[in-house]
């Protein structure tokens, strides 16, 4: 196919040299020369060649000697033009089209041959010898003039004999122009026919392309179908020794199939004595439930009865370490057996002249010297703690000086993690896990959190952010006289585990109100007061209970002349101490058996009611600070706590349905 195209392509990329083949043929005719000889007529051997040149002569000889088609040839060499041959007579009878090129077509003389001029043929010289000889002399003028008629004639017939070669080169141009345009139509359509068959091929190549890739990845499939089929061939082969050893297992299940039937009639004669077993057990299972909820029971009521002996309102004493820094300890006595913690002081007498030395003895229900953990205090009001899971209204409340250690006491530092944690997140933690242990039992609690403070006789809530632009009325309400007291507006926040509830209470450490006294750097300027609240249900044995679990850190006490407090700080002090002369007046009042309780006269009596008017267990800190500046308010602490400590209240119960 290569070998046919290439004339094809011969003609495609030269297509110029076929359009000026006509222009070209014609302005290559042989232009005639009036100095040049040409032949003519036939004369005389005589005269003609007596006058002609000597080169002029050899050449008429040897045309005379040549065949008539050499001497054709031989006259138009003389003019400086080859005659063309007839192209049409000598294209070949057959046509091999694809293997013509454009030299053939065209027929003629190269162009460079063409346009020789006709001048540059160099005018023939006579020999020597002759010319000498035929030359005529000057005075021959007759001669002379029959030599330029003889050579006038001979141009004319030249002239003759060019123009009917230019007749017959003109329709050999016409006919060459003819075939000119019949081989432009004939390469025309064979260009379109490359055209298609060239489609055709790319279309063919594409086809092909695809075809590879088609049997590309069908001989990958057959190598993955050859390989699977390797791989199936030698699985089928596992799969038949397995099958042997299958009929041989099969053979061995069958005789065991037989062994285990008479197995298992045995096996059902003790099943059915096991399941009696199961059933007597569970029966033995759930006596032993209600042995145990009866046990839960004996336990509540014993250690309902244990803190009663001990007493309703229990007072705690606990002494504060001397800070870093701090002034002259001052002489105190502490009898942990005794559970008694005497003060003495060396004073005057009244004349002056000698010291007395005074002791002032206080007991309580415990006193926790300065080296005491937050352990070790927790340990004594764990059973306490237990109670408020049983059904009881708990409430603890740290009393004492500004300064004394009650916040620390309550809270622990701002981290509440590790030993130093303070009442309120042991107590939470410890409800919590026991919370968890009663789950077991069937018991089922749901918690419900608040934090509050009282700031001059003004409730705010700490779980509220400061941010807060609406400023909201908070009351101490009781919607009915068996109902709990509740604040309007206070947010009671459910939880669900002791992270929760430490969160709040960070929270409420935050929003807190403190400011810096001459007694204490960070003074607690309010009382706050955290409640959870408990519910508590066992849905088996159908029974409930309540309760509320407070923890109170009151704002401690001042005096005027030490702390000297100004502006703000002083209208602080004067509701502190106002509200703790109010809870003294309290206890007055339900150490002798008053029929009128002034719970009313303060918001921290009226809040803290239900835990001071008998249905609760109530425990009291009193925190003392052990420098002796501070000797007249700890003493005045510890009568206070004294007097709480004689109160005989009612017996508390617990809130169950």
């Amino acid at each position: 196919m290569d070998e046919e195209r290439s004339p094809l392509r011969q003609l495609n990329e030269k297509p110029a040299c076929h359009e000026p083949a006509e222009k070209s043929a014609l302005s290559k005719l042989p232009v005639p020369s009036v100095k040049r000889p040409l032949p003519g007529k036939e004369q005389s051997a005589g005269q003609n060649n007596l006058r002609q040149p000597a080169k002029k002569r050899l050449l008429d000889q040897s045309d005379d000697k040549a065949p008539p088609n050499k001497r054709k040839m031989v006259s138009a060499s003389v003019v400086g033009f080859k005659p063309r041959p007839p192209v049409m007579s000598q294209r070949p009878a057959v046509n091999p089209v694809y293997k013509t090129s454009a030299a053939t077509v065209a027929g003629g003389p190269s162009r460079g041959a063409m346009k020789k001029p006709v001048a540059a043929t160099s005018k023939p010289e006579a020999p020597s010898g002759v010319g000498a000889a035929s030359r005529r002399p000057g005075w021959d003028l007759k001669g002379k003039m029959s030599d330029m008629q003889m050579k006038v004639s001979s141009y004319q017939e030249q002239v003759r004999n060019t123009k009917t070669q230019n007749r017959e080169l003109r329709e050999e141009a016409e006919r060459a122009r003819r075939e000119l345009e019949s081989l432009r139509e004939e390469h025309s359509a064979l260009l379109n026919k490359m055209s298609d068959v060239q489609s055709k091929v790319t279309s063919y190549q594409e086809q092909v392309q695809t075809i590879s890739q088609e049997n590309q990845g069908l001989r990958e499939r057959g190598d993955r179908a050859q390989r699977e089929l390797e791989g199936l061939t030698l699985e089928h082969s596992a799969l038949l020794n397995k099958m042997r050893a299958y009929e041989m297992e099969n053979q061995e299940l069958s005789s065991l199939k037989r062994t285990l039937e008479m197995d298992l009639s045995r096996e059902r004669a003790l099943s059915a004595q096991r399941l009696q077993e199961v059933r007597e057990l569970t029966q033995s299972n759930a006596e032993q439930t209600d042995k145990l909820h009866q046990g839960e029971m004996e336990r509540r009521a014993l250690h309902n009865t244990l803190l009663e002996l001990k007493g309703n309102i229990r007072v705690f004493c606990r002494v504060r370490p001397l800070l870093d820094g701090g002034q002259q300890q001052s002489s105190f006595e502490i009898q942990p057996q005794d559970k008694t913690i005497v003060l003495v002081k060396t004073e005057e007498s009244h004349i002056g002249k000698e010291k007395e030395l005074h002791k002032y003895p206080f007991k309580f229900d415990h006193v926790f010297p300065p080296q005491c953990s937050q352990q070790q205090v927790f340990s004594e009001i764990s059973l306490l703690v237990q109670s408020a899971l049983d059904g009881y209204n708990v409430c603890s409340f740290a009393y004492g000086q500004t300064g004394s250690g009650k916040t620390y006491t309550m809270e622990g530092p701002d981290v509440l993690a590790g030993e130093e944690m303070g009442m309120i997140p042991r107590a939470v933690q410890q409800i919590f896990q026991a919370a968890c242990k009663l789950r077991e039992q069937g018991w089922e609690y749901q918690f419900t959190a608040s934090f509050l403070e009282i700031y001059n006789e003004t409730i705010r809530d700490l779980l509220v952010s400061n941010k807060t632009p609406k400023k909201m009325d908070y009351e101490i309400k009781r919607a009915s006289p068996t109902a709990d007291i509740r604040v309007t507006n206070l947010k009671y926040i459910p939880v669900s585990s002791e992270e929760e509830v430490l969160v709040l209470i960070k929270l409420a450490k935050q929003n807190r109100s403190t400011a810096r006294t001459q007694v204490n750097d960070v003074s607690s300027r309010s009382h706050s007061v955290f409640q959870l609240r408990i519910e508590g249900k066992n849905a088996a044995r159908d029974v409930s209970c309540n309760s509320i679990l407070s923890l109170v850190d009151l704002a401690g006490s001042e005096r005027v002349q030490k702390s000297q407090s100004t502006g703000d700080r002083l209208k602080e002090m004067k509701s502190i101490n106002a509200s703790l002369t109010n809870l003294g007046l309290v206890f007055s009042a339900l150490a002798s058996k008053d029929g009128f309780v002034p719970y009313r006269n303060c918001k921290l009596t009226y809040l803290l009611q239900d835990c001071l008017g008998g249905n609760s267990k109530t425990l009291m800190f009193v925190n003392i600070s052990p420098e002796i500046e501070s000797f007249s308010e700890s003493l005045n602490s510890l009568r206070f706590a004294s007097k709480v400590n004689e109160c005989v209240i009612g017996t508390a119960t617990a809130n169950r349905k």
